[in-house]
């Protein structure tokens, strides 16, 4: 029996670069639902035709309740809803043969459309020294459960970030990098077939993939927006302050970075919300 584990961000997604694609209220966001929905279901249509049994979905962008669920595959299973024990790597198991990570986008601190990790109030997220992206993380917990990633999605910046870091992935870019909110993209039905193709090859050939090797110490480094954002993280237990707004900690296992760094996006977001709100105030 053949499991695959699918992780679906946004900003990755052919046809997409700007601001108002990715965020709720904008308004190229329904039109973005649907192309995103449309690569999951040209993955999870691969996936089947080359022979997997199950197909788990995992909704990653922003709210992680994007995909339009009477759209998708009927064949798959979909998680979604925040917050979630381990975020975009939420419901990977043992059980799973590969992971295919789709949408997907380069790190904060790096060029790349849209580029961020996991909150684009992040300046930038280090583990053992070393900018991260998302991807990197996410493999990381899928590593931890022996589950290698196969295949990755998104524009030319992120591709190669994944090609360098996960063995023997496909990846498949979709677009290429021209600033953080612009690029020069495939059509979205050329995006589908190539994402189909490359995950039924991926399927086909799982056995032959190798999770990430695990470090043995994971120390991580979050850059936070202001001040008070990064004094009210340092009230986390285990993690320090080491500058103005530099948050920092020791952990053992990718679930402990995970659940940090989905507390620190909520500080962090708090701290924004609040520091918007007194921008906006009428001066008189």
């Amino acid at each position: 029996m053949t499991n695959v584990y699918i992780s679906i961000d946004m900003e990755g997604v052919a046809g997409i670069a700007t601001m108002d694609q990715v965020v709720r209220g904008g308004h190229g966001y329904p039109r973005s639902q649907r192309l995103m929905t449309a690569e999951a279901n040209a993955a999870i249509e691969g996936a089947f035709a080359a022979g997997a049994d199950r197909v788990l979905v995992n909704d990653s962008h922003g709210t992680m309740d994007n995909l339009l669920h009477d759209e998708l595959d009927p064949r798959a299973r979909l998680i979604f809803g925040t917050p979630k024990l381990d975020c975009m790597a939420e419901g990977i198991s043992a059980e799973h043969d590969v992971a295919l990570f789709l949408g997907y986008h380069a790190a904060a601190g790096s060029p790349g459309v849209l580029a961020h990790t996991y909150s684009s109030h992040f300046y930038e997220v280090r583990l053992n020294g070393a900018i991260v992206s998302e991807a990197e993380v996410n493999a990381l917990q899928a590593a931890a459960v022996g589950v290698p990633v196969g295949l990755l999605t998104g524009d030319d910046v992120i591709c190669g970030v994944a090609g360098k870091a996960f063995p023997g992935v496909r990846t498949v870019a979709v677009k290429i990098a021209h600033g953080h909110t612009s690029a020069d993209s495939l059509s979205p039905a050329e995006a589908r077939r190539l994402i189909g193709e490359a995950a039924a090859e991926t399927v086909r050939s799982a056995g032959e993939l190798r999770p990430l090797d695990l470090p043995d110490v994971l120390e991580l480094e979050i850059d936070m927006p202001t001040t008070p954002a990064a004094e009210l993280g340092e009230l986390v237990p285990g993690v320090r302050r080491i500058a103005d707004k530099t948050l920092a900690a020791t952990f053992a296992t990718p679930r402990e970075v995970l659940g940090c760094v989905t507390t620190c996006y909520h500080l962090a977001a708090d701290a924004m919300i609040t520091r918007m709100a007194l921008y906006g105030r009428p001066t008189r």
